[in-house]
């Protein structure tokens, strides 16, 4: 029988073999810096020192050690769930915005800039102003009826079809309860046809003093129908939906892996795609439009130990093949303040306009 000094002492060798081993559960600093020199890869790199950093501080925890983590159940499966809740402060002065549109005289069909810059001469200061006049007073019946009694829906295509003014079709938002708001951002493991990984959603209160982050994420590929239900769980005919590159990106690749999955996905709800308006208001005084761009030169906000989409995969794949949360940490938060970021970025550019 072996003594407890030789059991303790096998223990210890087996543990300096295993901590030589890249795959092991505690891979030594030498053994991931031996890595990075036999790799031939560049081991300036901040993503592939980030990468072994995250591998080694988070080598013994688990997906349920993620705070506000919890595996969920849905017909399609089980899935992984993480919910945050934080404090912001949100709020669309709708008063102003329904000043602003009676002052829009362009809302009257017919009505060009030069039209109203005369009729504007000549007293007309509002649209009600216009019941006075000859030729507009029953199209100023009219529109006057859609902004005291019209749907979000009916102003915002009222705006778009006389003045298709940016940032008064982006303020109709002010109509809407804020609840009713989804900031919706995916994160998938390339351009088409492959799953997605993550799929986070925030919602505000009515409010507009907290927003709760959901995300879904995959813990293995064979989830991905899970996560594509739990994200549609929270997706209504009355929801908004707030995105930035959504309608070119997020929203048909979400479609197709419902198509790949046979899930229903029929709701609709109302877009804003927020790149469209941030293009209008910066588009000449960026570098360009991408969201992390507009956190920098608008907010002043620098991420920090920031995983950019393009390398999302790489990360993803070390997690699998390691074994190890820690790759995963940073496309958690990429995502989280992605969504969030969205929230602010609605409030601010309704200022900006």
């Amino acid at each position: 029988m072996k003594s407890e000094r030789y059991e303790n002492h096998e223990k210890d060798m087996l543990k300096s073999i295993l901590s030589k081993s890249l795959t092991s559960a505690a891979p030594s600093k030498e053994t991931i810096a031996k890595a990075h020199e036999n790799s031939g890869i560049n081991s300036d790199d901040p993503l592939i020192k980030l990468k072994y950093t995250l591998l080694e501080q988070y080598q013994d925890q688990r997906l349920d050690d993620i705070e506000g983590s919890e595996i969920i159940e849905n017909s399609s499966g089980e899935t992984l769930k993480i919910t945050k809740k934080e404090k912001i402060d949100f709020s669309i002065d709708k008063k102003e915005f329904e000043n602003e549109l009676f002052c829009d005289l362009k809302l009257i069909p017919k009505i060009g800039p030069a039209t109203e810059k005369k009729l504007k001469e000549e007293g007309y200061k509002d649209i009600s102003s216009l019941l006075e006049h000859e030729k507009y007073k029953e199209h100023a019946e009219e529109i006057i009826e859609k902004l005291e009694n019209g749907s979000h829906i009916d102003k915002f295509n009222l705006i778009r079809k006389n003045c298709n003014n940016k940032g008064k079709m982006l303020k109709c938002a002010g109509d809407l309860e804020y609840d009713s708001f989804k900031f919706m951002d995916i994160e998938t493991l390339g351009l088409s046809n492959v799953p997605i990984i993550l799929i986070g959603i925030a919602e505000m209160d009515k409010k507009g003093k907290s927003i709760t982050s959901t995300q879904y994420l995959l813990r293995r590929k064979v989830e991905e129908a899970a996560v594509l239900e739990g994200y549609l769980s929270h997706i209504e005919e009355d929801s908004t939906l707030i995105t930035y590159n959504g309608a070119s990106f997020d929203v048909p690749f979400i479609r197709n892996r419902c198509n790949y999955y046979q899930l229903n996905n029929e709701s609709q709800p109302f877009h804003y795609d927020l790149i469209y308006y941030a293009r209008n208001l910066w588009k000449d005084k960026l570098p360009n439009c991408k969201l992390t761009t507009i956190e920098k030169h608008i907010f002043d906000i620098n991420r920090v130990d920031d995983v950019p989409g393009s390398h999302i995969p790489e990360f993803y794949d070390a997690y699998l093949k390691e074994d190890n949360i820690g790759p995963l940490v940073p496309i958690i938060e990429h995502n989280r303040f992605d969504i969030v970021s969205l929230a602010k970025f609605l409030n601010r550019m309704c200022e900006k306009f």
